[in-house]
């Protein structure tokens, strides 16, 4: 089964570390599976307790980049960044 390809741009596969933080205090550890301009999908635990807004943050990339949820699964996430 074909399924219709939503991306506006190109996905590069990565495996890094990376945190999702949605305030002050609190972060969740997940892995960062691929990463586009646009957006990017995320390995997580679990997505209980994710909100849809987030900050991503990739130390080794020295990325801080705003997103929102677009799709979740039990252990993933696919994201879009906030312009």
């Amino acid at each position: 089964m074909d399924m219709e390809e939503r991306r506006k741009g190109g996905r590069h596969r990565t495996l890094k570390p990376g945190k999702i933080n949605f305030s002050l205090a609190s972060s969740i550890n997940c892995g960062v599976r691929n990463l586009s301009r646009g957006g990017a999908c995320l390995d997580v635990a679990s997505q209980i307790g994710i909100p849809d807004d987030f900050v991503l943050v990739v130390e080794s990339d020295h990325v801080w980049q705003r997103c929102r949820v677009i799709w979740r699964t039990a252990t993933r996430l696919g994201v879009e960044f906030a312009a």
